[in-house]
């Protein structure tokens, strides 16, 4: 068994994508192959990497949706590395369908942890596989743009694309 690594030209720049067994376990907004082989290392000690033209299906369905068809990300089914908490919160980041958003409270009440605002603000920051699960989608409670890992700009062509309501 082995992790299949590559990359894919976006409007939003590089992305590295790798797949375990054809689930998608990262995304990484650059084509750093050196940061995406660490990050891989720390899940997969084990597991060795090859570079691959579209690692699990995932290049060409990431350029779908680039290219306009913003439901074609849900097909992927993504390994994810992370605590059963962690795991809640992204599973509930799938349910936040594209041209909607929702915001870190939202998001803590809906797996049941209402009080756990800031906790799920660290879970979406950790997410592994940005864009496939949608942690773009999470805006402040009143509606404005908040940190994200590929960066404010990124995160706001995103939107725009998927045509959300931003303010």
């Amino acid at each position: 068994m082995a992790i299949h690594l590559g990359s894919v030209e976006t409007p939003i720049g590089a992305l590295t994508l790798a797949a375990l067994e054809g689930r998608i376990c990262l995304l990484h907004f650059d084509a750093s192959e050196r940061s995406a082989r660490g990050a891989l290392a720390k899940w997969y000690p084990e597991e060795r990497v090859e570079k691959v033209r579209d690692p699990g299906g995932a290049a060409g369905v990431v350029r779908r949706y680039f290219d306009g068809d913003l439901d074609a990300l849900e097909a992927l089914e993504v390994e994810m590395n992370g605590t059963n908490f962690q795991k809640r919160v992204w599973d509930a980041l799938r349910t936040v369908k594209a041209g909607r958003t929702s915001s870190y409270a939202a998001l803590a009440k809906r797996i049941g942890s209402p009080a756990a605002v800031r906790a799920v603000g660290a879970a979406n920051g950790a997410n592994p596989v940005a864009i496939i699960v949608p942690c773009h989608r999470v805006i402040g409670a009143n509606g404005s743009l908040t940190g994200y890992g590929g960066g404010l700009r990124r995160k706001e062509w995103l939107l725009r694309h998927e045509k959300a309501r931003l303010f």
